[in-house]
């Protein structure tokens, strides 16, 4: 029978950050070996987590039903993807397909839904198919990212925080019907409420905005780590023909996201390339084999996705509801 040893080891990169990596001793293991390790070795993977920010776990969970049992088992309770930014599909019970652009966009870096009120700490991927070629999924430290930006940067986004906003409407990414997971107006407005976020009904669909910390204190280590999307909703993050086009097309409030300064102040195009810097020069990478388990503390570490070619999927399951009236 095999066993899972683990060791320590240094990804592709470019950042010195490290992260836990198990791989099977012997043959390859079997579902329930896989099970059973996950739960004796929670402690352990909790506290790799809390220092390093994220443990691969190679070659092992390779179908979405194993990945719903084994990240249930290590991080509990699987939450839905609710108030959702990107398209995915769900799969089986609470694991979805991780974000389904064309396999030629780069998903930039990010943490989980930083820009709701509520947000999973715990991430969990599994590789199903790898790409031919490229494919990987990104890591970067954000406590080492918070390191790399200007003292001044970081005072203005700790002191007033993002203003997100978006604007839904047909053909210009997904509509509030697929963001809310329901056809009812009223269910919108009821977690709008419930979420501090502002909402206006317009002819075209749906606008909304609302404001979130720019970081956050993980409640484990007290270290501070950049938790936010500005620099996705910004809307540099787009190509320049197109945000040319939409900037002819509709004013500022309207158009499909943006973010500000909480304040409402813009925030530059500057500051925002700082921050994708920052990000590149933290990032790391491995490449995907086929069943791959990577788990990651969404406090600590962001991902993304470079693009690929061939067929790829992967899986993804969320646990560990944060955010909400929490501190955090």
């Amino acid at each position: 029978m095999a066993t899972l040893g683990g060791r320590r080891g240094r990804l592709q990169g470019t950042a010195h950050t490290q992260v836990v990596v198990y791989e099977a001793d012997g043959d390859d293991p079997d579902t329930s070996d896989i099970a059973r390790w996950a739960t004796e070795q929670r402690e352990h993977l909790m506290a790799a987590l809390g220092t390093h920010g994220a443990v691969l776990v190679r070659g092992v969970v390779d179908n979405a039903p194993l990945l719903n049992d084994v990240a249930a088992r290590i991080g509990g309770e699987l939450l839905s993807y609710t108030e959702r930014s990107t398209p995915r599909s769900q799969v089986d019970g609470n694991v979805y397909t991780s974000t389904e652009y064309p396999a030629n966009q780069t998903i930039v870096q990010h943490n989980e839904s930083a820009y709701s009120h509520s947000y999973p700490r715990w991430l969990f991927f599994a590789s199903v198919i790898a790409a031919e070629t490229g494919g990987e999924t990104p890591l970067a430290d954000t406590r080492a990212l918070l390191d790399r930006l200007p003292a001044d940067l970081v005072a203005r986004f700790r002191d007033k925080g993002v203003l997100y906003t978006r604007a839904y409407r047909e053909g210009m990414g997904l509509t509030w019907q697929e963001s809310y997971q329901t056809e009812d107006r009223a269910d919108v407005e009821r977690y709008c409420k419930q979420h501090g976020i502002e909402f206006t009904w317009t002819e075209d669909g749906l606008r909304t905005r609302h404001r979130r910390p720019a970081l956050i204190t993980d409640p484990v280590s007290g270290r501070e780590s950049w938790f936010n999307q500005s620099h996705l909703f910004h809307t540099s993050n787009l190509p320049p023909a197109t945000r040319e086009a939409l900037a002819e097309m509709f004013d500022a409030e309207d158009m499909p996201r943006a973010a500000y300064y909480g304040d409402g102040t813009p925030i530059t195009d500057e500051e925002m390339a700082t921050v994708r810097d920052a990000f590149e020069e933290c990032s790391y990478a491995f490449p995907w084999v086929r069943g791959d388990l990577l788990i990651v503390n969404n406090l600590l570490v962001s991902h993304g996705r470079r693009p690929y070619t061939g067929e790829r999927q992967t899986l993804v399951a969320m646990a560990g509801a944060g955010g909400g009236d929490d501190g955090h």
